[in-house]
């Protein structure tokens, strides 16, 4: 979260540290903005905000805010250290929230027929779905950058987190596919 500070009937929010190429983790940590940290952190957020764009599309409204809720709990579980005291105030993700990514997986698969094919993000789809492709390349980035966190912090208590984002980019690709115009 963000404080304002006034400043003669302004609302600032720069902190300036940032001028410098420096910013903080959520155990209050300085690190260079070219940490993977930062990288895995926006790559998470450009995710959420791809899904911001999903969630006035479609009729899916709860998935994608519960989708969306889980990433900014992955968010603080990552920009916290292990040892840090304020981890035990964070939400986990569980064996629990991938098994609802996977109940919604195989619930629309029930319904799509996917041809053994490789596909073009959008080029059987509706503008939806191909956002849906788009949010879906996200994730999968996003997925990589914290593989490469996890391994460069020996960072073992992201496992779930590493295998949501997984599914996720699963289910992704399967409601693009369900939204096929074909």
């Amino acid at each position: 979260m963000i404080n304002l500070k006034k400043i003669d009937n302004y609302k600032v929010i720069s902190t300036t540290s940032g001028d410098k190429g420096l910013s903080r983790n959520y155990s209050n940590v300085q690190l260079s903005k070219s940490d993977i940290l930062f990288e895995t952190l926006g790559n998470i957020d450009e995710l959420s905000s791809s899904l911001g764009i999903i969630y006035h599309m479609t009729e899916d409204k709860d998935i994608i805010r519960l989708v969306q809720t889980k990433l900014q709990n992955i968010s603080s579980l990552i920009a916290t250290s292990v040892d840090s005291s304020r981890r035990d105030s964070l939400v986990s993700i569980t064996n629990d929230d991938i098994l609802v990514i996977e109940e919604l997986e195989q619930r629309l698969l029930n319904e799509t027929v996917i041809e053994p094919l490789f596909v073009l993000p959008g080029s059987d789809t509706s503008r939806l779905g191909a956002q849906y492709d788009l949010s879906r390349s996200i994730t999968r980035r996003a997925e990589r950058s914290l593989v490469l966190f996890t391994e460069t912090n020996r960072r073992n208590d992201l496992n779930y987190c590493l295998k949501y984002l997984n599914r996720l980019s699963d289910l992704l690709f399967i409601y693009a596919r369900s939204l096929s115009d074909i």
